[in-house]
């Protein structure tokens, strides 16, 4: 059996489970054979096996990113895909080995922050994901603080919560009171009374 034949596609399976079992069974075996056969079937002629092939790799990324750190520059390169299932499981995947492999991250980041804009919900948290883990690498902290900022001035008031709270680890004594001032100048912005809240405890925390 080869690695394609474990994917869900290949398995006449909706459901996500076979993916994730493959993924941990790659990263407990430390295979890096397997990484790199999903990595040349992300451009299969199937859809399916090509949306498979992301997810395992995301996944992979998550319990072992240095089992997938090397392939940077085709995560980004699919950033330009067609298909959004790759786009934003490229982003995830980017995410996932951020602190593995800064530079190269750092390297694509106009990329990111381009496709941040223009991207899907899940394409945005992890692209903004993105830019917070490297704002806690010292080389890339100020560039990626100040695109961060930029973000939060626009992205949308329903998930400005949940990055005001995912960015608190990187706020310090230089950065604070302009994070401070950008979340106020939005609270008139969010209409949710439940998402104002948490946006305020996150000023208060740091009041």
């Amino acid at each position: 059996m080869t690695i394609l034949d474990k994917l869900a596609t290949a398995l006449n399976r909706k459901d996500e489970g076979p993916n994730q079992e493959l993924a941990i069974y790659i990263a407990d075996r430390d295979d890096r054979e397997a990484v790199k056969e999903l990595v040349v079937n992300l451009s299969n002629s199937d859809k399916n096996i090509q949306s498979d092939c992301i997810k395992v790799l995301y996944e992979i990324g998550d319990l072992k990113p240095s089992l997938v750190a090397e392939y940077s520059k085709e995560f980004v390169t699919l950033l330009d895909h067609g298909n959004n299932r790759l786009v934003w499981g490229a982003m995830t995947a980017l995410d996932a080995i951020a602190l593995e492999n800064p530079e190269a991250i750092y390297s694509a980041l106009a990329k990111i922050v381009d496709v941040t804009d223009k991207g899907s919900v899940i394409t945005k948290d992890h692209g903004i994901n993105i830019m917070i883990k490297l704002c806690s690498v010292k080389p890339y902290a100020d560039h990626a603080f100040t695109l961060l900022i930029e973000q939060f001035k626009r992205c949308p008031t329903n998930q400005l919560p949940m990055y005001a709270e995912n960015a608190l680890s990187i706020v310090n004594d230089k950065n604070k009171a302009l994070f401070i001032k950008t979340l106020f100048s939005r609270l008139d912005d969010i209409e949710k009374d439940t998402k104002r809240k948490r946006v305020d405890k996150v000023i208060k925390k740091l009041s």
